[in-house]
């Protein structure tokens, strides 16, 4: 198989995927499948070992993922549910003052994004950006663009949010070097993208709280009686410090600075991200729902509603291990990896710009994150990189799923309409923060590279 050769089949495979995904508006789910099945008969696999690799490639993804995203879900649906969001926004903006609200919303959607899918905090804490633009006269840019940064930096960069955890899972990369990393790289990134980009555009762009949507959210719980600030923190913080805290554990036994033992046997199984999650499912479920005085039935309620999504990203995720399985079955990664080994592209850039001419052409950033990582996973097997390399390229997937958001991304016409923005003032704000999301996660992740 030659380089020319092995360059058309990745093309095509794109071309294909993109063509069923804008063109003839097929899920991604199916799409993917099919674009796995296209490139193992480009690359003469028997008809067999495809349904094979489907077959290995989809349980050998969602073994991991969709425990991990399932009980997210149901851990952010208990903090959405009890007003735990608007809880962190209120203290943290009482904190701040009103004059330094634009870092208390980056800093409110930094964390909130953690459990809670983007478009859910979004849709949650946009009240509280409209109060504070009418109160301080500001535009509602000015502190709209912090939060979405906030959020958008977190979505995509610190597990247990799907995309990063999918994509960990497809190039095998440890969760625990993914939050720490993607925490280190993306805080800088919300504040260039946050507060320094919102206070340039909002003196650019002035725009009032669009009324139609300043009364129309409907709070499922009493605003006079929100779960503390500590509390809600605690409670985020639980499964991302027993995840580092076994990441950490397993480094030292490897550098042998401490011995295998009991203790560390369950602090390994305390931070794996099941156990892990586990834990802080029951503690949000218990303190912020049960204790509360919420019905068991309504608990239960949240927890079925809350995996509807969920499985969509699932499906979509283990499609995605299958053209990863594919790729390498047919001997199309080992081949690729070699051509990698003799070029000076790093696979941190590569992985990016694959991510990126995915999520510019067909939107959603869930899509690029999983068609970039299949495809880099039989590279980045290759290349034995070592756990914090592994999280790096996971990161640079993530930065390059999120640039150029126009109008074929939901999240383009969603900040729109909350924010009552035309599409050219969506393009002016929004776009231009994701771009800088992009662009800047780049910059930081290649400049971590150098200490890995």
């Amino acid at each position: 198989m030659t380089t020319l050769f092995l360059i058309f089949i990745i093309i095509s495979a794109v071309a294909v995927l993109l063509f069923m995904v804008l063109k003839l508006k097929i899920s991604a789910f199916i799409s993917l499948l099919i674009t796995a099945i296209y490139v193992g008969i480009v690359a003469g696999m028997p008809l067999q070992d495809i349904t094979k690799s489907i077959q290995d490639g989809m349980a050998g993804t969602l073994g991991f993922v969709a425990t991990v995203v399932g009980l997210g879900a149901i851990f952010g649906q208990m903090l959405e549910s009890s007003g735990g969001a608007e809880s962190l926004a209120h203290s943290l903006i009482k904190k701040f003052g009103t004059d330094k609200a634009s870092w208390a919303m980056v800093i409110t959607g930094f964390i909130v994004a953690i459990p809670v899918f983007f478009d859910v905090g979004f849709i949650i804490l946009v009240p509280i950006i409209y109060a504070l633009s009418r109160d301080s006269k500001r535009s509602l840019l000015y502190y709209g663009i912090p939060l979405l940064a906030g959020l958008a930096v977190t979505h995509s960069f610190i597990p247990p949010t799907p995309g990063p955890v999918a994509v960990a899972d497809i190039i095998n990369a440890q969760l625990g070097w993914v939050i720490l990393l993607g925490a280190i790289i993306g805080f800088p990134t919300a504040i260039i993208a946050g507060p320094i980009f919102g206070k340039y555009i909002a003196k650019k762009i002035y725009i009032l709280p669009p009324k139609e949507f300043e009364n129309s959210s409907e709070k499922k719980y009493d605003e006079n009686n929100l779960p503390s600030f500590l509390l809600i923190a605690v409670i985020i913080a639980v499964p991302l410090f027993l995840i580092l805290i076994n990441t950490f554990t397993g480094l030292a036994i490897d550098k042998q600075i401490i011995s295998q033992s009991g203790i560390t046997d369950v602090l390994e199984f305390l931070g794996h991200p099941f156990s892990a999650l586990i834990i802080a499912t029951l503690l949000a479920t218990y303190f912020l729902c049960f204790k509360r005085g919420m019905s068991k039935q309504k608990i239960l309620d949240l927890s079925t509603k809350a995996l509807g999504p969920a499985g969509i990203i699932i499906l979509i995720t283990g499609a995605g291990g299958v053209l990863k399985q594919v790729l390498v079955d047919s001997g199309i990664g080992t081949i690729m990896a070699e051509s990698m080994a003799n070029s000076a592209m790093p696979p941190i850039i590569l992985a990016w710009l694959l991510a990126a001419v995915v999520r510019v052409t067909q939107g959603s950033s869930t899509v690029a994150m999983i068609t970039a990582a299949g495809i880099i996973a039989p590279i980045i097997s290759e290349f034995e990189l070592n756990d914090p390399q592994r999280a790096l390229v996971v990161l640079a997937i993530s930065s390059g799923a999120t640039l150029l958001s126009h109008v074929n991304d939901s999240g383009f016409w969603l900040v729109g309409k909350y924010f009552g923005m035309n599409e050219k003032q969506t393009l002016q704000s929004w776009t231009v923060m994701e771009s800088i999301i992009a662009v800047c996660g780049l910059i930081f992740t290649m400049l971590a590279s150098l200490f890995f």
